[in-house]
């Protein structure tokens, strides 16, 4: 039984996502895990609206191409590349190797020079995203990505393990559940993923991100919880969701300072997450608000239909783009995905998240400009 027949991967597993989190967060407030409160109807209001345009996003193409009145073979065409901007010949087998050694190298002198293990001390893993860290972040996962895409070999699948224990270390989940997840998208479509492989994968992903998730909660110094991790895993969902009621409310607050430190905060030592906790709960401490959250708090939900859709176009161009030339599409189409995926809880404040982004959008700008790919009405 091969699980690849069943595209699972499509832009519609983020709607999935976003479901199956709001389920999580239901079972907190139904068992009223830790006391927490049950927030108010507009809050499913307003993820729905933020879903709804999200969707508008990944039909967008679908649409232009019925409108254009193009044939389903017609917009699978595509014309020969020129070798000297084929995105996947730039990019040969030693030279991406060698970036994967070097993100693994950072990342090692990263935790290095900490002095310790982040993942068991909350004051390390305050400092683990450093500069360093974001060099080494933004080397290893394209790059294991691509090696994997494109030079399936086992041997490199010792070199994933191994960066993904040092990015695990640092004490941040979402970090090592966006590599290992990017991996997992980028295996399904390049090799015959059987069902024994995708459920193992699967467990992985649920335990790693149960116990590093926990792990890293019960180290930090100055808070206590006495929650089993499947226990903080639905309150976290429904504490989020509580804090994403109380943004529905102050709409605009933050006037544009989520976005503007979520493009600058990095280099200024500023946690955008921690202004959200600072506007809407009063004080400094790190929250997630969901990916509907930060856009609402900045500007509205104008700017909420406008990220949503944003986010539902490049991902269904990239989803459709990397079904034809493989490669280094289904590399950085794998890592844009596990980051919505994770941006579900969190939400979209990471620079590094939105340079992948950048990085896909210059992708598809390649591929329609030199290597001239109709990728606008690409059916897949």
């Amino acid at each position: 039984m091969e699980i690849r027949n069943i595209d699972i991967f499509s832009p519609f597993i983020v709607v999935f996502g976003i479901f199956l989190y709001l389920s999580f967060a239901v079972f907190a407030f139904v068992f009223h895990i830790n006391d927490i409160k049950t927030p108010s109807y507009i809050v499913f209001f307003y993820i729905l609206f933020g879903t709804i345009f999200f969707l508008l996003g990944v039909f967008a193409p679908l649409i232009w191409r019925k409108y254009r009145g193009i044939s389903e073979s017609a917009s699978k065409y595509m014309a020969k590349p020129s070798v000297k901007t084929n995105l996947s010949r730039i990019f040969n087998e030693r030279f991406i190797l060698a970036l994967v050694l070097v993100g693994i190298l950072l990342q090692f002198l990263n935790i290095y020079f900490l002095g310790g293990i982040p993942l068991l001390s909350g004051y390390l893993k305050a400092k683990a995203v450093s500069r360093l860290w974001l060099i080494s972040y933004l080397i290893f996962l394209p790059s294991i990505n691509i090696l994997l895409a494109k030079y399936n070999k086992k041997l490199y699948y010792i070199l994933f393990f191994i960066g993904l224990i040092l990015f695990a270390v640092t004490g941040y989940r979402t970090t090592a559940m966006a590599i290992i997840l990017s991996v997992f998208i980028t295996t399904f479509y390049t090799i015959n993923l059987k069902f024994r492989y995708f459920f193992t994968f699967t467990l992985i992903i649920l335990v790693l991100g149960l116990s590093v998730g926990y792990i890293a909660t019960k180290a930090i110094e100055w808070q206590y919880w006495n929650l089993n991790p499947f226990e903080l895993l639905f309150y976290r969902a429904g504490f989020t969701l509580n804090v994403l009621d109380k943004i529905t409310q102050m709409q605009g607050a933050s006037g544009g300072i989520l976005f503007y430190y979520t493009l600058t905060g990095f280099f200024k030592s500023v946690d955008p997450r921690a202004l959200v906790g600072e506007v809407v709960l009063g004080y400094h401490h790190s929250i997630t608000s969901t990916i509907f959250g930060p856009a609402l708090l900045d500007f509205g939900y104008i700017a909420l239909a406008v990220q949503m859709f944003i986010i539902g176009l490049v991902l269904k161009l990239m989803h459709s783009i990397q079904k034809i030339k493989k490669g280094v599409y289904t590399a950085l189409y794998a890592i844009i995905l596990a980051h919505t995926l994770l941006w579900i809880e969190t939400g979209p404040t990471d620079l590094v998240v939105w340079i992948f982004f950048l990085m896909a959008i210059i992708s598809l700008c390649v591929a329609w400009r030199w290597e001239k790919i109709p990728f606008i009405t690409s059916g897949g």
